[in-house]
């Protein structure tokens, strides 16, 4: 199983019947988004929402979503809507398959590098880098 920094991610990630279920702690209101790391036997997870309205959960979906370079639509709530706990869904992949990617995207984490993630949708096009975050602009 593949372990990152002291986590064992076998811990955070078990197979269901019909997807694998993910275990994660969500700090909602962080200054910035990512993987953190451990929290217990859940994987620890920054976003930037508030915890209102479900806008914490939709930012969790979209960052999981990145990270593990899959579409939006393949990942569900299981559980914990109203809780930092939350279970979550992520179908048309393996175990293994999961425990890979997200070793690779917590060793990028650790390491600083916000490099490509597998679902980056921002490619350069003619020199000029897409803007990384909202209010950046390409330099040209």
């Amino acid at each position: 199983m593949p372990e990152v920094a002291g986590f064992d991610l076998a811990r955070a990630v078990s197979a269901s019947k019909e997807a694998v279920v993910l275990r994660v702690h969500v700090q909602p209101g962080a200054k910035s988004e990512g993987l953190a790391g451990a929290h217990g036997a859940a994987l620890k997870v920054r976003v930037c929402a508030p915890a209102s309205s479900g806008r914490a959960n939709a930012a969790l979906l979209r960052l999981l979503s990145r990270e593990l370079g899959v579409p939006a639509s393949s990942l569900s709530l299981r559980g914990g809507g109203h809780s930092r706990d939350k279970a979550v869904a992520v179908a048309g992949m393996a175990v293994a398959e999961v425990q890979s990617r997200l070793a690779a995207a917590l060793a990028r984490a650790a390491a600083g590098d916000a490099g490509d993630h597998p679902g980056d949708r921002a490619r350069d096009r003619a020199g000029d880098r897409a803007p990384d975050r909202a209010g950046d602009r390409p330099r040209g």
